[in-house]
């Protein structure tokens, strides 16, 4: 064999085939998982909701997971449980934040569940939660003109917003009057202003 021919056999045998077909198959199964727990502005499924819908699934299809503490992160592993084959993300959770009435260890306490619950369903490709806006419960609100022309909001202007909501000296509302927000961007900033 050639060299690049050789790379792309190896490369392809190196691919977690059996995981992916797996994964490919329990994501064909498993339900929206959707049991109306409410956040500000949205509804979810908690993790004992979401683990009762998948571990018989995950089970079914050979498929297990772990998530650690790895320093400030979360480390999410979703494994084969025959070939060992896995696949691992990692999620940094932040610091410094202050939830109104709780004390230090409530809120990471807090923050390592909300990053579990996303995490976890971000790596089983599942669908826990349901926007309000979204879902048409409600009609969208119409954007006006000065809404639409609004920037995104950076990774840079991300860190100082959570910065600044930390310190209470600007409100979630002050920021998504000058910056579009990515959904993950509304949620993680939701929680450091204390509206789960």
């Amino acid at each position: 064999m050639k060299d690049k021919e050789l790379e792309a056999y190896e490369y392809a045998n190196a691919m977690p085939r059996n995981l992916f077909k797996a994964l490919a198959e329990f994501q064909q199964e498993v339900p929206t998982i959707h049991k109306g727990t409410k956040g500000y502005g949205y509804t979810y499924a908690d993790l004992p909701a979401i683990f009762e819908v998948i571990n018989p699934l995950l089970k079914k299809h050979g498929l297990g997971f772990t998530q650690l503490m790895q320093g400030n992160s979360l480390e999410t592993i979703v494994f084969h449980c025959e070939s060992g084959e896995r696949l691992t993300s990692l999620a940094e959770l932040p610091q410094d934040i202050e939830l109104k009435g709780m004390n230090a260890f409530q809120v990471a306490g807090s923050s390592i569940t909300y990053f579990r619950r996303y995490a976890l369903s971000s790596a089983l490709g599942l669908v826990t939660d349901k926007d309000t806006d979204a879902g048409g419960e409600q009609a969208p609100k119409k954007r006006t003109d000065a809404e639409i022309m609004l920037p995104p909001l950076t990774e840079e202007q991300f860190i100082k917003a959570q910065e600044a909501l930390s310190n209470k000296t600007v409100t979630l509302e002050q920021i998504k009057a000058k910056y579009v927000l990515s959904t993950v961007q509304e949620k993680a900033l939701m929680l450091i202003a204390g509206l789960k």
